[in-house]
């Protein structure tokens, strides 16, 4: 499979024990809390959306990146970013990484590079994209809904 997109691929090295990084129990327990779907700040927002009218599909595997919300009749996805995952204020937090630092900069990094591959996938399929950080959810829920809405309410549905 050839690489459509402009960007070389980031390479993210494994874990290692070498590295300092040791796979304990409470570690496990740790990571294992963090959730990828269902945050509170999705289900705020795919509340405030039901509530407003609008019927959608959740992290729907059908469609390039699994969008957290996808309104396939107004050809239009939504997705909920976490800071840390997806690299917010990236050049900021990038120099606070202590611990193995080889392989969260590149897992960072490598998840900003696909989050610009699935924007540009989805857009050659005619939809549009927003992206919202999780605190913008969580501090301007209204702000980032209406931005949505304003969108959808100016966009002809598809044919059912």
């Amino acid at each position: 499979m050839s690489n459509p997109y402009p960007e070389e691929r980031i390479k993210v090295p494994r874990f290692s024990e070498d590295a300092g990084f040791y796979t304990t129990p409470e570690r496990s327990r740790i990571m294992g809390k963090i959730r990828g779907k269902n945050t509170k700040p999705e289900l705020a927002f795919r509340k405030a959306l039901y509530a407003a009218g609008y019927r959608y599909r959740i992290d729907y595997k059908k469609l390039l990146g699994k969008p957290d919300i996808a309104l396939r009749k107004y050809k239009t996805v939504v997705f909920i970013d976490g800071e840390y995952w997806h690299g917010h204020n990236w050049e900021i937090r990038k120099p606070k990484i202590k611990t193995n630092r080889d392989f969260w900069i590149a897992k960072i990094e490598r998840n900003m590079q696909r989050d610009r591959e699935v924007n540009q996938g989805l857009k050659e399929l005619g939809y549009q994209v927003f992206r919202f950080w999780e605190t913008d959810i969580k501090k301007e829920l209204s702000r980032c809904l209406k931005e949505v809405i304003t969108h959808l309410e100016n966009t002809t549905p598809l044919p059912s």
